[in-house]
Formats: structure tokens, C-alpha cells, sequence
């Protein structure tokens, strides 16, 4: 049995904590606003991982008492992925 060439130079987790979010379904919609913000800017930082032969695998954990607009999350998204960036080409 042959396994493909799967490409894994980024992987990434979502996670809300239970103490601030009681129900699950406020905790899966902030999870599905991470993940949305993550998929559209990830690009970058996987394509400057897979030129540099690089891995990473990252875990992001809401950490706010409030449920977050999608723009605020993009941002924050955003501001991540650059110093995530910023620390693996060091």
C-alpha cells in the first residue's frame, strides 16, 4: 500500500474555551470564523514554508469572553499569520 506525497507544511488547530462559551453552538461559530479567516490568508505563509522546506503546525485558541465579528477575527487572522511568518524566517 502506497501512501501519497501529502503536502503538511502547514497545519493548523481551532479551538474556544467551554468556561466562556457554554454552548456549543457559539463555540463552532467562532471556530467556522477562525478556520474561514485562516483559509483565505494562509497562502502566503504556505507558499514561503514550502520554498523554504519548512513546517510548522500552529494552534489558535480563542481566548475573548465575547462573540467576535468576522472582521475583527480577519484582522487578528491577519496580524498572526505576519508574525507567525515573521518568527519562522528567522
Amino acid at each position: 500500500m502506497q501512501i501519497d506525497n501529502v503536502e503538511t507544511d502547514l497545519q493548523a488547530g481551532f479551538t474556544v474555551s467551554t468556561r466562556n462559551f457554554k454552548k456549543a453552538v457559539a463555540r463552532n461559530r467562532i471556530k467556522r470564523l477562525m478556520r474561514e479567516a485562516y483559509r483565505l490568508q494562509k497562502n502566503p505563509l504556505k507558499e514561503y514554508l514550502h520554498e523554504n522546506h519548512k513546517s510548522v503546525a500552529v494552534f489558535f485558541i480563542y481566548t475573548g469572553n465575547e462573540m467576535p465579528e468576522y472582521h475583527f477575527v480577519f484582522e487578528k487572522m491577519n496580524a498572526a499569520l505576519q508574525k507567525l511568518e515573521k518568527l519562522v524566517s528567522e
